[in-house]
């Protein structure tokens, strides 16, 4: 294990006891019956805990949406052509994407990263090139990437969000941009869990009934052929995963060493989260579950990590969307734990004993 990666595992600890405990008691004396406001309350208590403090305040907001390609395209297992992925780079950068406009609608910023896309694509000022290679290897033919390009996708994303950390963050959605990348996180799904590849397989974007048989059978193929060790994250990432869900991976450990809540939108963020849990089994905490999508595999994740979804609106677009919706939830939770009046402020007799 680098050294990069393993500080940031040692700084990831458990939630601020103390911290919950003062939100809990102060949401007790707000004005409403204690429990009212559903998991709006115990949303807000877990942020206190997850920021370390008992009145906490999110105002810096970003998306981090990481772009890769994939090899396993080439066995037919898409909807679509992998040039798609480098074109949506563009509709992101130019601010054009449902993620922006949902970012904006927050008040986000949107961190668009090239991880692994198979294209030169042109510098620019909204753009973070991370680059590991043009894309993976077909996963059904050969292994994702190397065992050193897995740790490097994982380091890369840890650099990208502690300089947004450098920047001011309070709380972090992840997303996801690449063709075909919903097959290696069903692999990854279905390594780690142990779940059925046909159980956690799903349309993507947006297949047909023969074309979703053929990529359960290239799912299974890949993963028989590089019997990925579920035990080792990096071992599953380097044979059936993606340049972006290691380096989501990396952002999400990185931000729970931040003390910085993570929001995790779908599928492929929700594979990533899999990835980073196994990496370090305290980070579970530090998890926010935006949506449930409406790809099997994504509920079979969120049960294993014992994850409860925000919200279920049927989405799987990916690129953060989820996350976006989801923080303006937990921002509203946090300011109805900060701004809303006591009792004693509001003059109000409380609950008769």
């Amino acid at each position: 294990m680098s050294s990069l990666l393993r500080k940031t595992i040692e700084a990831i600890v458990p939630l601020d006891e103390e911290a919950m405990t003062e939100a809990r008691a102060r949401q007790d004396m707000l004005t409403k019956p204690p429990g009212s406001l559903g998991d709006l309350e115990e949303l807000s208590v877990r942020i206190a805990g997850i920021m370390r403090q008992g009145v906490p305040h999110i105002e810096r907001k970003a998306i981090v949406t990481m772009a890769g390609d994939h090899g396993v395209v080439a066995e037919g297992v898409s909807a679509y052509p992998q040039e798609v992925t480098a074109q949506m780079i563009d509709n992101f950068i130019n601010g054009g994407a449902a993620v922006n406009v949902l970012a904006r609608h927050i008040g986000a910023r949107v961190v668009v990263v090239d991880m692994g896309v198979s294209a030169n694509l042109n510098p620019h000022p909204q753009l973070v090139s991370r680059k590991i290679a043009f894309g993976t290897g077909n996963i059904a033919r050969e292994t994702a990437m190397s065992w050193e390009e897995a740790l490097r996708a994982v380091e890369a994303g840890i650099e990208v969000i502690n300089g947004e950390v450098a920047n001011g963050l309070d709380v972090v959605g992840v997303g996801d941009m690449g063709i075909g990348n919903t097959t290696p996180s069903a692999a990854i799904c279905a390594a780690i869990t142990g779940e059925p590849v046909a159980d956690v397989t799903g349309r993507g974007t947006g297949i047909e009934d023969e074309q979703l048989k053929l990529k359960v059978k290239v799912i299974e193929m890949a993963l028989a052929l590089n019997r990925p060790d579920p035990d080792d994250a990096i071992d599953v990432l380097s044979k059936v995963g993606g340049f972006e869900i290691g380096g989501l991976t990396g952002v999400i450990l990185g931000a729970a060493a931040s003390s910085i809540p993570v929001v995790i939108d779908g599928f492929i963020a929700g594979a990533s989260a899999l990835l980073a849990c196994r990496l370090c089994p305290e980070v579970r905490d530090y998890l926010i579950a935006a949506h449930l999508s409406s790809e099997p595999g994504h509920e079979m994740i969120l049960d294993y990590l014992k994850l409860k979804p925000i919200l279920d609106l049927e989405m799987r677009l990916g690129e953060g969307t989820g996350a976006a919706l989801a923080i303006s939830i937990i921002e509203a939770a946090v300011k109805i734990l900060v701004e809303m009046a006591t009792f004693t402020d509001a003059g109000i007799s409380g609950k008769v004993e």
